[in-house]
């Protein structure tokens, strides 16, 4: 950077020091102008100084974004009626009765079980807080078919949240300027088209899910300098199915369903306009009394979720602490619902994992060869396998490669008078425990104990031990026989029971 840019911008940082106490130093006609020249010369670096003077608090953003246009301030600004600026409630509100009334809002308009509409209503509380939380959850708004009301929470959705800006289609260029520029809630329908057409932009929307890695690097200019842009921000995708599995580790899943002959909805194109002005209003002020209480806030995490589900759940546990009422059980009993049903969609490498466990449970083995491992694979008519390759089954080299992923690999194992390549139990142990969700624990890999010359047997106790395996050093033995066995069952600990009797059901 030369001095003579320097020397331009120093009265810049000099306005912005002295904003805290008077706005209009920001507004000196000669600032103005070095203002407008940056905005034109640089956006990049435009766009950060504007977060400066959002965080101060004391102009309005339309305002800056009016006076700082090219044109001075004579036009409309690039992005006037985007957004709408919401005027918070005059008095203080209590947040159960605004969450409350959130949910009911959105029950009157989709089909959908009371977790998946109070997590959508803690998440539209939560964008009115994104500045002063460090994780920032994707709302995952799916169903498996059409005609369920994806499009349509999402657009109720748009009429509660901070900023909001609802597109079906965004090319992943003016994604990342966008959410730099105008640091918008974002809401994209057909998100499961739209990834398929824009691969690279999965990338920029798993960035801005935690505050420190919200940023990413793009080649701006003739001259195609690496630059910086900030990432961070809500955002809300609607589609059918499955997202990534990156996307949906970072999202707190709305499910919907489609309705029956029996169950109604009301047209949302003609709700009260002013049921959601107010429900706005009420929700600014909200944040407004609570910024600092949800910023030091420090939710325990819920026993039984990953760490990345915790993560997703930090600030709206925050937002239902900081309601009251019945809102922080009703919050965990959401979480454990809502992430409870999305593991019973595992990937496809704790699918296999699982489906390997079974074929070993069924044949009450310690050991298998590979070739048999696969051909009970591919029996199963319920799982992928028999299908895997366009069609055809899976192969012996595409089961080890997925194997193999886990630290899994094959070996030279002997049973009967037959020695071939494949596998054993104990090998498979630790990634069951890691990767498969299961209250039933896993036996004990009990290693075999010689024998003197004596039979040995390769039988497992039916008796279960820990989910670790146990492996006990070889001990001689000058009896004539000895057998695998397995540990005591260690006492299981019970999962937490959630008792709803004082939670409203509606």
């Amino acid at each position: 950077m030369s001095s003579l840019e320097l020397k331009a911008k120093s009265p810049i940082q000099e306005a912005l020091h002295n904003l805290s106490s008077d706005a209009g130093a920001l507004f000196e006609p000669a600032i103005l102008e070095q203002l407008r020249a940056m905005r034109g010369r640089d956006p990049a670096a435009f766009a950060r100084l504007r977060l400066q003077v959002k965080d101060a608090r004391m102009v309005s953003m339309s305002e800056f974004d009016r006076l700082t246009a090219p044109d001075g301030g004579s036009q409309p600004a690039d992005n006037a009626g985007i957004f709408i600026e919401v005027e918070p409630w005059a008095m203080p509100v209590d947040g159960a009765d605004l969450l409350d009334d959130i949910t009911h809002a959105l029950a009157r308009h989709v089909i959908a079980d009371k977790e998946t509409l109070r997590a959508a209503a803690l998440w539209a509380a939560f964008t009115w807080f994104v500045d002063v939380v460090q994780v920032a959850p994707i709302a995952n708004i799916t169903a498996p078919e059409k005609r369920c009301g994806k499009s349509i929470l999402l657009t109720a959705l748009s009429k509660l949240v901070h900023r909001p800006l609802q597109v079906s289609n965004i090319a992943p260029a003016a994604l990342f300027r966008s959410i730099e520029l105008w640091a918008p809630t974002l809401l994209i329908d057909e998100v499961d088209a739209f990834l398929a057409a824009h691969d690279d932009a999965r990338g920029i929307l798993n960035a801005g899910f935690t505050r420190d890695s919200a940023i990413v690097i793009r080649c701006v200019g003739d001259d195609h300098m690496p630059t910086p842009f900030n990432v961070w921000g809500a955002k809300a995708l609607c589609g059918i199915g499955k997202i990534a599995d990156t996307l949906a580790d970072r999202s707190v899943p709305l499910r919907l369903r489609r309705r029956t002959a029996g169950e109604s909805v009301e047209s949302l194109r003609h709700s009260d306009p002013m049921l959601w002005e107010q429900l706005r209003s009420r929700l600014a002020r909200f944040a407004l009394d609570n910024c600092e209480t949800i910023e030091r806030a420090r939710p325990t995490p819920i026993a039984g979720l990953n760490d990345r589900a915790n993560d997703a759940w930090e600030p709206l546990l925050a937002i239902a602490e900081a309601a009251g009422e019945h809102w922080p059980k009703s919050a965990r009993n959401a979480a454990i619902t809502l992430h409870g049903l999305e593991g019973e969609a595992p990937s496809i490498g704790a699918e296999l994992l699982a489906d390997v466990k079974a074929v070993f449970d069924t044949k009450k083995a310690s050991k298998i060869f590979s070739a048999d491992l696969l051909e009970a694979l591919i029996a199963d008519e319920e799982a992928p396998w028999a299908t895997w390759n366009r069609g055809k089954p899976i192969s012996p080299r595409q089961l080890s490669a997925k194997l193999a992923d886990f630290g899994i690999k094959s070996k030279d194992i002997r049973i009967g008078s037959a020695n071939k390549k494949g596998y054993d139990l104990g090998s498979f142990l630790d990634a069951f425990g890691r990767y498969l969700l299961t209250d039933t624990p896993f036996p004990s890999a009990t290693s075999r104990q010689p024998s003197n010359g004596a039979a040995s047997s390769d039988f497992l106790s039916a008796t279960p031990g820990h989910s670790v395996a146990d492996r006990k050093t070889s001990q001689p033995s000058s009896d004539a026989g000895c057998h695998v066995v397995t540990d005591e069952s260690p006492p299981q600990e019970s999962a937490p029971e959630w008792d709803e009797s004082d939670v409203e059901v509606f």
